[in-house]
């Protein structure tokens, strides 16, 4: 069992300490912001050779440099492309070289109502999809004892995935309500990820990295977002809880890093965590509550079906 605790202050150097990741090669993907910069230039600085990806490579290499991680080498990918997620996945396979860690960090949050290049609903697609191929054709680089991170959020909360109507064609589209959709499907693949390939020493878990501001939220306006933390801190209050508070992006990028590298595999493989712990299950009812999971995100029925429902979407077998 772990002997140090971290929590929701915790950062990647506080979770890192003197961890020396030298030899380990690590994939992370959306490395043009954010918490993507961050856990490529956390696991950089501490020895790991570090793959990002990103669909804008110029602004990914300028913002890297900038975090001074400019080992860290970039690729392009387009979550919100097939095409470019299987070059990207071709191309490191052909490459060959092993990975011990892949981080599914890249995403985008509450967008306006749209599709990626293949038809499928914009957050789903990207979220979701984009990552499910793009792991599933790269998942035998993922070296044995190696780990899957994907980064969830507390939005699975709003949501569960919709098996029967993914892509909103006869249910009225709610930005929020795609959100947590794909924020579940992030969870489920994990469960399922984790499922087929503990047998031969891969884990994957799920992280919630906390509220923090970045890209992420583009499409909100500074109105909407000052609602959505009032109206978290009416809920915190009535539970005596203390108001919420942002996280800066190296707390915010702690939890991956503590997943991927620092926690025994058997705490988190195929479970949802946050704050450096791992989530307690939480009831169906309530709002926006600080921690856990739901239960449906868990259920490794739906983690099934939900697989092989983006297999028929994607249009392969894994």
């Amino acid at each position: 069992m772990m002997t140090t605790s971290f929590d929701e202050h915790s950062t990647t150097e506080d979770v890192l300490g003197t961890i020396d990741l030298a030899g380990k090669r690590v994939l992370v993907t959306g490395v043009s912001s954010g918490l993507g910069v961050e856990t490529a230039r956390a696991l950089s600085a501490h020895g790991a050779t570090v793959v990002g990806a990103a669909r804008d490579i110029a602004k990914a290499r300028r913002a890297l440099d900038a975090a001074g991680a400019t080992a860290v080498e970039v690729i392009s990918l387009d979550l919100a492309s097939l095409e470019s997620v299987r070059a990207c996945a071709d191309g490191l396979v052909a490459d060959g070289r092993l990975f011990d860690l892949v981080i599914c960090n890249a995403g985008v949050m509450a967008a306006p109502f749209g599709h990626t290049a293949d038809g499928f609903e914009t957050q789903f697609g990207t979220n979701h999809l984009g990552h499910f191929v793009l792991v599933n054709r790269i998942a035998e680089l993922i070296a044995p004892g190696g780990r899957l991170v994907n980064v969830a959020s507390s939005g699975h909360r709003f949501s569960d995935v919709d098996l029967v109507d993914p892509g909103f064609e006869h249910t009225p589209y709610d930005p929020w309500a795609a959100y947590g959709r794909s924020k579940t499907a992030n969870v489920l693949f994990s469960v399922e990820f984790d499922r087929r390939h503990k047998g031969r020493g891969v884990r994957a878990a799920a992280v919630h990295p906390g509220g923090i501001q970045t890209e992420l939220a583009r499409h909100m306006g500074d109105d909407a977002l000052e609602g959505m933390i009032e109206q978290i801190n009416v809920e915190q209050a009535a539970q005596g809880q203390p108001l919420f508070a942002w996280k800066t992006v190296p707390q915010g990028a702690a939890t991956s890093v503590w997943a991927g590298v620092v926690a025994p595999a058997d705490d988190v493989g195929g479970r949802y965590c946050e704050n450096c712990h791992v989530s307690a299950l939480i009831d169906d009812t309530g709002g926006m509550v600080r921690e856990g999971v739901r239960a449906y995100a868990l259920d490794p029925e739906r983690a099934k079906a939900l697989w092989a429902m983006s297999e028929e979407m994607v249009g392969e077998r894994f």
